[in-house]
């Protein structure tokens, strides 16, 4: 890595607003700031549907706002593909399927000590998206292995244009879907998803990172040759013993570990605090620290604090005269992103930082 982490403030890529200057500002008031999806402004910013474009086969259903896979489609554009599979306009992200990445890159953003993207992640895509036997994409072989070279070759364009901005730029993959390899049903399966994964960030230009908001199998994640790591670390409750061998490797091995803590659900955030939050991730640390003898300084060095998830679902709540709307999500998010600072001041202070 290019930069010290030392419990900066970073953050999910995906946030529920609707004005874009508002969540602009709001990412680029932490430490790594990003650019937002904003799924709620357009359907093209929904993480799966901003990938898609120029994928052979694919097309987007806008009455029933999904993707839609064809066999058909995909034999009869794959060719013309692998024409332009070399150029790098065919993994640009467009201003239609964003209209935050250029606003985002128009800044100043050379006086951050990073900055950050994101591309939604292979297996996931490959779950999500069906063919028209409602299969999903990543079981056929074919498919599978232009999807991971696709995925690949957009984070390492996007990578080169942030890199313009700041030198110290990564783009990180949004992997929900590696939470599916597990499960007994499906016919992809952790090995097979793992030496994919060790191939694929091989031709990676950049720092190799990951993010999933969905419940981990921290060991396996830290094993597929990833530097960065984003994950939900509030819901784990506790660090278990098993795995702190597991991180200790990753740690002195220079890896980055950013701990989503702050919960963004406003029926649980809005019982917590910074000064309840750090305790909790202070106490993973301390695991970590007795079971391996890594320092909690060096734990906390190479930290990173976020929020736990996105937080997307449309809850409105009627109050007041006129039934004022609030949206209860953006408040959640913006809740949650102003105890990051907070937290870290916590944590450097405990872990001697300051």
């Amino acid at each position: 890595m290019t930069f010290e982490a030392r419990c900066s403030t970073v953050a999910m890529g995906i946030m529920p607003h609707k004005d874009v200057d508002q969540a602009l500002e709001l990412a680029l008031s932490l430490d790594i700031p990003f650019w937002p999806q904003l799924p709620n402004v357009s359907l093209y910013e929904d993480m799966y549907i901003q990938t898609s474009e120029n994928f052979p086969g694919i097309a987007i259903d806008f009455d029933k706002e999904k993707l839609v896979f064809h066999s058909a489609r995909f034999g009869k554009e794959r060719d013309d593909y692998f024409i332009k599979m070399e150029c790098p306009e065919t993994y640009a992200l467009t201003t239609e399927h964003s209209v935050v990445f250029q606003r985002f890159l128009a800044r100043e953003l050379k006086g951050y000590k990073a900055i950050r993207g994101q591309v939604t992640g292979p297996v996931s895509f490959g779950f999500k998206v069906l063919d028209e036997n409602l299969k999903p994409i990543i079981y056929n072989d074919e498919v599978r292995a232009i999807l991971f070279d696709f995925i690949q070759k957009k984070v390492n364009v996007q990578y080169q244009e942030l890199k313009k901005k700041n030198p110290n730029a990564f783009v990180w993959l949004d992997e929900p879907g590696l939470g599916y390899v597990f499960s007994g049903f499906s016919g992809y399966t952790d090995q097979q998803a793992k030496e994919d994964y060790c191939n694929f960030l091989q031709g990676f230009e950049g720092p190799k990172g990951l993010h999933l908001c969905a419940d981990v199998n921290l060991p396996y994640l830290l094993e597929l040759g990833i530097e960065i790591l984003s994950f939900d670390a509030y819901q784990i409750g506790f660090m278990p013993k098993e795995y702190t061998g597991t991180v200790a490797e990753f740690l002195k091995g220079s890896g980055v570990i950013s701990w989503g803590i702050v919960p963004t659900v406003s029926t649980v955030l809005e019982i917590q605090t910074p000064e309840k939050l750090a305790p909790i991730l202070s106490d993973y640390w301390e695991v970590i620290s007795e079971n391996t003898g890594l320092s909690l300084r060096q734990i906390a060095e190479q930290a990173l604090i976020a929020p736990a998830r996105c937080c997307l679902k449309e809850i409105n709540a009627e109050t007041g005269e006129g039934c004022r709307v609030f949206n209860i999500e953006e408040r959640a998010v913006e809740k949650a992103f102003a105890f990051l600072p907070e937290i870290s001041q916590i944590l450097k202070e405990k872990c001697g930082l300051l």
